[in-house]
C-alpha cells in the first residue's frame, strides 16, 4: 500500500462549508476515487491557518493519477473552487509533502 500526503489551503471564513461538501460527498466520486484505488483518504484541517492536511493510502497498481482526466472529477474541483486556493483548471493548489519519519 502506498501513502502519500500533501497539502492544500482554503480561503478564509469557509470552513464550516467545506466541512458540509465532504460530509456530503457525491456517491460517484466516492466510486471514483474507491475504483482508482484509493482505500482510505482523510483531510485534517489547522484552523489557524486554513490550511488543509491530506494523506491517502492506495493500493498497488493504482490508478489515482488518471482522476484529473475524469468529468467526475473537475466537476467536485469545479464545485470546490469557490473555497480553496486553485489552478487555472479549478484543480486544488496542492503541494505533496516528503514522509521524514515513519513508526509503526
Amino acid at each position: 500500500m502506498e501513502e502519500i500526503a500533501f497539502t492544500m489551503k482554503l480561503k478564509p471564513g469557509v470552513e464550516a462549508e467545506y466541512q458540509r461538501r465532504h460530509d456530503e460527498i457525491w456517491p460517484e466520486l466516492s466510486t471514483a476515487l474507491t475504483e482508482a484505488g484509493i482505500r482510505d483518504y482523510s483531510i485534517y484541517l489547522d484552523r489557524s491557518t486554513g490550511t488543509l492536511f491530506a494523506v491517502q493510502k492506495r493500493t498497488e497498481g493504482h490508478t489515482a493519477d488518471a482522476l484529473p482526466t475524469l468529468p467526475i472529477m473537475k466537476r467536485w474541483w469545479a464545485y470546490m473552487a469557490d473555497l480553496m486556493e486553485t489552478n487555472p483548471d479549478n484543480s486544488p493548489v496542492a503541494l505533496r509533502l516528503e514522509r521524514v519519519f515513519h513508526m509503526e
